[in-house]
């Protein structure tokens, strides 16, 4: 049972953990519904914070506001009603 135990180092832990949360939140499809802007807010908050704590690179944060804002035009558009 200890074959995979101690595999990652605790800051790739960490990260893979912030990234679980964002991707999280980016399908939360009742959050997007209810509340478009809160939805938004919430992807961009933890992409900002991903950046302030040095979890993800430049490049990475620039691809997770974008991919947020997508979303976030995405849901203002209705696609889940659709």
């Amino acid at each position: 049972m200890n074959a995979f135990k101690d595999l990652l180092t605790p800051a790739q832990e960490i990260r893979l953990r912030a990234l679980d949360a964002w991707h999280r939140a980016l399908e939360n499809r009742q959050l997007r519904m209810d509340c478009p802007d809160a939805y938004h807010d919430e992807l961009i908050r933890q992409s900002d914070e991903m950046d302030r704590l040095g979890i993800v690179s430049w490049t990475e944060w620039r691809d997770l506001r974008r991919e947020g804002d997508e979303a976030y035009l995405r849901a203002v558009a209705g696609e889940d009603y659709h």
